[in-house]
C-alpha cells in the first residue's frame, strides 16, 4: 500500500508537466499502488535526482552550474524515497548561495527537464526573475525544458538551447483517478466521513462529479493564467504573444524555438561556458552532500535488513 499515498497526492496537485511523463508515472504508480516491490523503477520515470552542482573552480569569476534535472516539485516529498527528480527548495538555496558568493561571476541553470508541480514553481520563478541584475542567469536547455522547468527558464535573462533540445509545453493539468475498481478488486471497501460540503470532493474512491469537476478546472485555469504571466514577464512580452507564438502546450526543436522568440540562440553548454571564460569542473554543494547522505543512510538500511534477515535464517 506504500504507493497508494503517493497516487492521492500526485492526483491533489496541480501540474505543470508534460502530459506523456505524468500519464507513464500516474498509470505505474497505480499499478504498484498495492504492490511491496522495489521503488527503483519509478526513478527511471522520474528522472535522476539533484545530484551536482558544478563550477570551475573557487578562483574569482568562477560559473556556477546548477543542475535541474527530473521532474520538479517544492519538496520531493512524494518522491523523495526514490531519490528522484530536483527538489525546487535546494534549488532555491543553491541559486542563492551562488548570488552571495563573491567570487562566481554568472549562474547557469543546466536544464533537463519534463516539467512538474504548479507549487513552488511560481515561487522560484519570481526569485530568479528578482534576482536579474545582480549577475547574469543563462537558463541552458540541454535537452528539454517542458511546462514547468520552461516557466522558470523564461525568468533567467537568457535561454540557450542546444542544438538537439527542445523546450514548451506551457500549460496545467491535473488527473483525477478514479481507484474504486481497483481496490475493490483487492477486496478493500473505503468509507469517506468527513464535515464540510467539499471537504471530500474530488476524492479517488469513486467518479469525478460535475461540480468537482468544475472547481477543478477553475483551479487550473488560475495557474495556466499565472504561467503565462510569468512566461510574458519573463520574456519582455504580451500575454497575447505567449498565446499566439508559444505553443499553448506544445513543444519546439532549437530552431524554431529562436524563430518564435522564445530562445536567444542555440549553443551546447561547453559553448555557453567557454562564453563565459570557464570550463566545467564537478564540486559538491550542499544539495549534492544531503543527496549523497540520504542515499547512503537508505544503503546502510538495506544492509542491516539483510543482516537482520539472516540472522533470522540462522536461527
Amino acid at each position: 500500500m506504500r504507493y497508494l499515498n503517493i497516487v492521492i497526492a500526485a492526483s491533489g496537485e496541480i501540474w505543470a508537466i508534460e502530459e506523456v511523463k505524468l500519464r507513464e508515472i500516474s498509470h505505474f504508480l497505480a499499478l504498484k499502488s498495492l504492490s511491496d516491490e522495489p521503488g527503483h523503477e519509478v526513478e527511471a520515470r522520474v528522472g535522476p535526482g539533484q545530484r551536482r552542482a558544478q563550477q570551475p573552480t573557487d578562483a574569482p569569476g568562477s560559473i556556477a552550474v546548477l543542475p535541474v534535472y527530473g521532474v520538479l516539485a517544492q519538496r520531493m516529498n512524494m518522491m523523495i524515497d526514490f531519490s528522484g527528480g530536483t527538489s525546487m527548495q535546494m534549488l532555491a538555496n543553491d541559486l542563492r548561495a551562488a548570488l552571495a558568493d563573491p567570487k562566481i561571476k554568472a549562474i547557469i541553470l543546466d536544464i533537463d527537464s519534463p516539467g512538474g508541480t504548479v507549487s513552488g514553481t511560481q515561487e522560484l520563478g519570481q526569485e530568479i526573475f528578482d534576482s536579474r541584475g545582480s549577475k547574469p542567469i543563462v537558463a541552458m536547455i540541454n535537452s528539454m525544458a517542458a511546462s514547468a522547468a520552461y516557466w522558470l527558464a523564461c525568468q533567467c535573462d537568457e535561454i540557450v538551447v542546444t542544438p538537439s533540445g527542445q523546450a514548451g509545453s506551457i500549460g496545467v493539468y491535473t488527473v483525477h483517478e478514479n481507484l474504486a475498481k481497483m481496490l475493490d478488486a483487492k477486496g478493500i471497501d473505503t468509507t469517506l466521513i468527513s464535515a464540510g460540503k467539499y471537504k471530500t470532493e474530488g476524492n479517488p474512491y469513486g467518479p469525478l462529479g460535475e461540480e468537482a469537476a468544475a472547481a477543478i478546472q477553475a483551479r487550473v485555469n488560475q495557474s495556466y493564467s499565472a504561467f503565462v504571466g510569468a512566461v510574458a514577464r519573463g520574456r519582455g512580452i504580451s500575454r497575447a504573444t505567449v498565446a499566439a507564438n508559444y505553443g499553448q502546450g506544445r513543444m519546439f526543436g532549437a530552431a524554431e524555438l529562436v524563430d518564435r522568440g522564445m530562445a536567444n540562440r542555440i549553443a551546447t553548454l561547453p559553448q555557453t561556458l567557454e562564453a563565459y571564460g570557464a570550463s566545467i569542473h564537478p564540486v559538491a554543494t550542499a544539495s549534492t552532500r544531503r543527496a549523497f547522505a540520504a542515499a547512503a543512510i537508505r544503503e546502510m538500511h538495506q544492509n542491516l535488513a539483510s543482516v537482520m534477515e539472516a540472522l533470522k535464517v540462522r536461527r
